[in-house]
């Protein structure tokens, strides 16, 4: 709970604060244009091919870049840093964080696009923490000569969004997007965005006395969205069941 005597905004009559409301409405709208061209620049990208059989592992065992497609002819993979032996409070924040807010996909999916996760390190021990978090997203284990080939010489040690279009069985990268550019996969920080004090990290260009911290995805030394798991009785325990 914020304290009662944190900073806040100039207090005025509603005219005054209306008037200041239209006048960001038309930066935002001028960024949802640009946002609207980019999008239509990124759609006139050109692509490169990629091995289909590259070799994967999921819940069936082994696959290969082809299957994860599930049939369909558009491929979003998200690609989620592992720490091999690691216990689960000790993987990767970010990753967490923005794998946690995909749920649902059955708009995607009847747009003829598959969403999946592409993971480092072994099957067992990473779907053990997918079950932890309660995660239902197809979930595939990237080998180390797999993952070198599907990043083509992009640092492993990072998030990845990573677009592929199928042609029967040729496959094709068509887009890949890093860091900051993961967020099309958030909505919390994006609300964050709307509210008086915003994301609240120290890089954020805040008035002065607006409550602000160092980035991060954790609260008492964890990934923040592991606190529900574990009160509702889950096991964090990745040698185990996972549950």
């Amino acid at each position: 709970m914020r304290d009662k005597n944190s900073a806040i905004p100039d207090i005025v009559d509603r005219a005054a604060f209306q008037s200041a409301v239209d006048a960001l409405r038309l930066r935002e709208k001028a960024h949802t244009r640009e946002g609207d061209a980019i999008a239509a620049a990124r759609r006139r990208l050109p692509m490169v091919q990629v091995d289909g059989s590259t070799p994967l592992i999921g819940s069936g065992g082994a696959a290969t870049l082809l299957d994860a497609f599930e049939g369909r002819s558009l491929l979003i993979a998200y690609y989620f840093m592992w720490y091999q032996g690691r216990p689960a409070a000790q993987q990767c924040e970010g990753c967490t964080f923005f794998t946690a807010q995909v749920r649902e996909l059955s708009t995607l999916h009847a747009k003829d696009v598959t969403y999946a996760t592409f993971c480092q390190g072994p099957y067992e021990e990473s779907a053990r923490y997918r079950d932890f978090m309660g995660w239902e997203l197809p979930w595939y284990a990237v080998p180390d000569t797999s993952l070198e080939a599907l990043l083509a010489g992009r640092p492993a040690r990072t998030m990845y969004l990573i677009c592929y279009l199928r042609r029967g069985s040729d496959v094709f990268e068509t887009y890949w997007t890093t860091r900051r550019g993961v967020e099309a996969m958030d909505n919390n920080y994006r609300l964050l965005d709307l509210t008086l004090y915003g994301r609240q990290q120290d890089w954020e260009d805040s008035p002065p006395g607006w409550p602000q911290v160092p980035e991060g995805m954790t609260t008492d030394g964890r990934p923040t969205a592991q606190w529900p798991r574990l009160k509702a009785g889950c096991s964090d325990d990745l040698g185990g069941a996972g549950r």
